[in-house]
């Protein structure tokens, strides 16, 4: 383990030479990123209908025969699976460096997160980098302030850093704030498969509650058919509220113990249904620290799964803040301007 004075570790598999970034299958994805097209419009707008159709779908069937254990079982399985994979891939790894890993754990952490239907990797790394540079001004993509006063700009706001800003081009170039992940080739190939990992992430939990109702001796179609709506659509839509609960929830109401330079708050509730993520104002203060629950008892499980990938030695590098840093950035009793620098 090593402390964030330590530079970042760079990607997992070596970097390509520049004329494979001209690969025709990727260039829609690297430079049609800014205009957020009418496809890509449509396809997020899917991305969040089609979970909340399953939801209605699921409680419907329910009403009037409830919920078998197989199908909570699966769906909190594949709810764990690919929220890792956006918490300890996508986020710590991808975007932040927090650790260095061989190309296995990459595949599997980058399959996982795109398991999530949050996005390919290059976008979803790129669009929080820019959160990251801009956090609460004018240019962060998904932040609730800086709509005005009142209930009514509040609630604007929350709407914007929860889901409104899906719907916003990004107005950057992918290559502006993710050229190192463009450069590899294995993060560049997993990120351009999306829809592949997206397909398999309603496939894999139909066929498992398939083969399990067949074991119960009941029927493969029942069991695929309850699978796919609980532990495929509303499996996604629980993940992605809960992430984006982060972006909205975790920037207006919990505790602010770090200068940070921003309104990012520690929010005890989505920290642990986030797995860990809604330390936020701790994160926010230490961006390249792999662990977000820094005391004790602010409970972080993509903290715990990071630790045992380094114990089996499937990860290295793991960056944590020294000691004295995390205390020199405590804040003051005295509230501190918004603005203040944070140092990072």
């Amino acid at each position: 383990m090593t402390t964030l004075d330590t530079p970042p570790v760079a990607g997992g598999s070596t970097p390509p030479a520049t004329d494979s970034l001209l690969d025709p299958a990727l260039d829609h994805e690297i430079n049609g990123y800014a205009g957020l097209p009418l496809r890509s419009r449509v396809a997020n707008l899917i991305a969040i209908l089609m979970p909340i159709v399953g939801l209605i779908v699921g409680i419907v069937y329910m009403w009037g025969n409830g919920v078998d254990w197989p199908q909570l079982v699966l769906m909190t399985l594949m709810y764990i699976a690919t929220g890792m994979g956006i918490t300890v891939g996508y986020h710590r790894y991808f975007t932040h460096k927090s650790f260095s890993a061989g190309p296995v754990v990459v595949a599997a952490l980058g399959i996982l997160g795109s398991m999530a239907v949050e996005g390919s990797i290059l976008r979803w790394c790129a669009t929080h980098r820019k959160h990251h540079q801009h956090s609460d001004s004018e240019d962060d993509p998904h932040s609730p302030h800086g709509h005005g006063e009142g209930i009514r700009a509040m609630l604007k706001g929350f709407w914007n850093a929860h889901m409104g800003w899906i719907f916003h081009p990004p107005g950057d170039p992918l290559d502006r704030y993710v050229p190192d992940l463009i450069r590899d080739r294995l993060i560049r190939r997993i990120s351009g498969l999306f829809p592949v990992w997206v397909a398999l992430s309603l496939v894999i939990p139909a066929i498992l509650g398939g083969l399990l109702e067949l074991a119960l001796g009941g029927g493969f179609l029942r069991g695929a058919f309850l699978d796919f709506i609980w532990g495929g659509l509303v499996r996604i839509l629980v993940v992605h509220h809960i992430t984006w609960s982060v972006n909205s929830i975790c920037h207006l109401w919990g505790t602010r113990p770090f200068r940070s330079g921003d309104h990012s708050r520690n929010n005890v509730i989505v920290g642990v249904l986030a797995l860990g993520e809604g330390w936020h104002n701790n994160h926010h203060a230490f961006p390249t620290s792999a662990r977000h629950g820094l005391e004790w008892w602010q409970f972080d499980s993509s903290w715990i799964a990071i630790r045992t990938l380094e114990r089996l030695g499937l990860v290295r590098d793991v960056r944590v803040p020294a000691a004295e840093r995390i205390e020199a950035k405590r804040r003051d009793r005295e509230s501190r301007p918004v603005g203040e620098s944070s140092g990072e």
